[in-house]
């Protein structure tokens, strides 16, 4: 076996997650393979996505992998020149109800405690920043002007080429089918097309994670859960932040949508029940109940045309909060998953904190409680208020 088919790290997946994490092991001069079984960078959900990155969580470890991810995002063209069409829009959670109300004021001080710029705006102040709003039954709404969004596909791009860049390795096409352990540690991971030597995996396979964590005997708890979302013909810009109906609606948990910079409007939403499974293709259900719900909230887009809708995978965990640590059953496996439909804005977050893992940089207290708040071993007890 030759020089070339031996790494320091083994990244499967390369995804939201994995694609960015190759960059910043790649950077760090950490000699690096990432291994996809699809053609090329993105292909699995990351091209589902709809672009939208938020630091508004409920829970600290997201908060500060949000924002992480928007500090990276947002300076992204200006550090390494490559435009990923980022705009500071905002997130607008809107309450059209008191239990709403409710859920999003108690929220406020553990958001602000852990820096977040976000504030409550009552019924007038968050028609004052978002006209287009349907005032009937609105009691107001939180925003936080600092999230955004920016093209899913460019800015995993944009990961993918600094990673090679800096020398890492992707290999696409290419089945993982066996992780090799020898003395409880691994030792090499066997594809349909070729065996690479390394002591440490990382499992960034998102809805797929939990095959690969089978190949150890592990069970890990994701499921791919399948969610729709579609795109409309551009128009003259007319409102910023995204807009986030938490009511529950028929077919839906929530709905949520956005224009983009250069005036499509981008949508989805929670379905309820959730659809299990890795069916992506798209229902004749999905538009009706979509197009109604968004109409409901902004009523001047019911003349929008729509161009297209698509279907992609949530890696959805118990709780609803990712899965990211050293296994304790394997020396050097590390998880990096069930990101639970939020891999592209918590990705380049998560990616920067497992590379200063895996490099045995000194970890902050504030990695630490990250680390402890996603470990694989919690017992999966809490929920995510804004899923």
């Amino acid at each position: 076996m030759s020089n070339f088919d031996v790494f320091d790290v083994i990244i499967i997946g390369a995804g939201s997650v994995g694609t960015p994490l190759a960059f910043y092991l790649a950077k760090n001069g950490i000699k690096t393979l990432v291994l996809d079984r699809l053609p090329s960078a993105g292909q699995g959900s990351n091209k589902a996505a709809i672009g939208g990155v938020r630091a508004t969580h409920s829970d600290p470890a997201k908060i500060r992998l949000g924002l992480r991810s928007l500090d990276i995002l947002s300076h992204w063209e200006e550090e390494y020149g490559d435009d990923i069409e980022w705009h500071s829009g905002g997130y607008s959670f809107l309450a059209y109800g008191e239990k709403q109300e409710a859920t999003l004021k108690n929220l406020l001080q553990l958001q602000k405690s852990y820096g977040l710029n976000v504030d409550w705006y009552d019924r007038q102040q968050i028609l004052e920043c978002i006209p287009g709003l349907n005032s009937s039954g609105l009691l107001g709404g939180t925003i936080s002007p600092e999230d955004g969004y920016c093209s899913n596909l460019k800015a995993n791009h944009a990961f993918y080429m600094g990673a090679l860049l800096y020398g890492a390795q992707f290999n696409f096409g290419e089945n993982v089918t066996a992780l090799n352990v020898g003395n409880g540690r691994l030792t090499s991971v066997v594809t349909d097309k070729g065996k690479y030597v390394t002591g440490v995996v990382v499992n960034a396979a998102g809805a797929w994670a939990a095959g690969v964590g089978k190949l150890l005997g592990l069970d890990h708890p994701v499921r791919p859960d399948s969610h729709e979302a579609g795109i409309t013909e551009p128009v003259a810009h007319f409102f910023d932040p995204m807009l986030i109906d938490i009511r529950p609606g028929p077919g839906s948990a929530n709905v949520y949508f956005y224009q983009q910079k250069t005036g499509q409007v981008i949508f989805s939403m929670t379905p309820d029940p959730q659809v299990w499974g890795y069916d992506c293709c798209e229902s004749s259900q999905f538009l009706p109940e979509m197009a109604q719900r968004m109409i409901q909230v902004v009523p001047r887009l019911a003349n929008l045309r729509v161009r297209r809708t698509w279907r992609g995978l949530y890696p959805m965990t118990p709780d609803g909060f990712p899965i990211i640590g050293w296994s304790n059953e394997v020396q050097g496996y590390f998880t990096a998953i069930g990101m639970c439909g939020q891999g592209f804005m918590l990705g380049p977050g998560v990616g920067e904190l497992v590379a200063r893992a895996i490099c045995d940089s000194k970890l902050s207290a504030e990695d630490s409680m990250v680390l402890g708040n996603l470990s694989p071993y919690r017992s999966y007890e809490g929920k995510e208020a804004l899923k």
